[in-house]
């Protein structure tokens, strides 16, 4: 297994990138978690281990211009269909420092491995610890190629008083690295400018290919 995306991945949160120019790499997966597609700004990186042969095809076969190709939907499904995997939505991908200190905000981390929210969590990712606040809870865990991966999620009712903000800066201050990283739906503007607000700045785009590896076709 190859853990390039894991380095490509470290140079984005430093602030270096892929060249800008336009093309596409295609690289091994790093494991089970780490298929997918990840844009970067005029340049996008391609996580299969599929045959690189095929995958440059399909890019080739894609109705939009080269720099766009990798996030078009018609090449998404093909990789879906190849690859017997599923795909949720197009993230946007922000990342920030981590901070010294205790988080601000009062927080009941959550240890029965048997709660709702730990055990879907565990679904995504690894060493996954939970933490609750009165009206919400913040996840940690290692998602993609071993990242620290947040996750927040707010009560209805407690929407509306940076509940989400905070949640995200504690984040910055729980991870065990040196940096943490976050996936925004771009149409939750509420998420987006939440995390934003907290620090996280945006690196990319990423489409994951979640599920089992299926029988290859055609």
């Amino acid at each position: 297994m190859s853990d390039e995306l894991s380095g490509i991945l470290r140079a984005a949160a430093r602030g270096e990138f892929p060249p800008p120019d336009g093309r596409t790499t295609v690289i091994g997966q790093h494991g089970a978690r780490d298929a997918g597609v990840f844009a970067f700004t005029a340049h996008s990186v391609i996580c299969t281990d599929e045959d690189p042969a095929w995958v440059r095809e399909r890019l080739a076969a894609a109705p939009s211009d080269e720099p766009a190709a990798a996030m078009n939907p018609v090449f998404l499904a093909a990789m879906l269909t190849r690859t017997g995997r599923a795909m949720d939505t197009i993230d946007l991908v922000t990342v920030a420092d981590a901070l010294p200190g205790a988080p601000e905000t009062a927080l009941r981390e959550i240890t029965d491995r048997e709660h709702p929210r730990v055990t879907r969590a565990l679904h995504h990712r690894d060493e996954v610890r939970v933490w609750a606040a009165d009206g919400g809870v913040l996840i940690l865990g290692r998602g993609v190629a071993g990242r620290w991966e947040a996750a927040v999620e707010v009560e209805r009712e407690a929407q509306g008083r940076g509940l989400g903000r905070a949640l995200a800066l504690a984040a910055r201050h729980l991870v065990p690295d040196a940096e943490v990283w976050a996936q925004q739906a771009p149409g939750n503007a509420r998420s987006v400018r939440a995390f934003q607000t907290a620090g996280f700045r945006p690196v990319g785009s990423e489409a994951l290919f979640a599920g089992g590896q299926g029988p290859p076709s055609a």
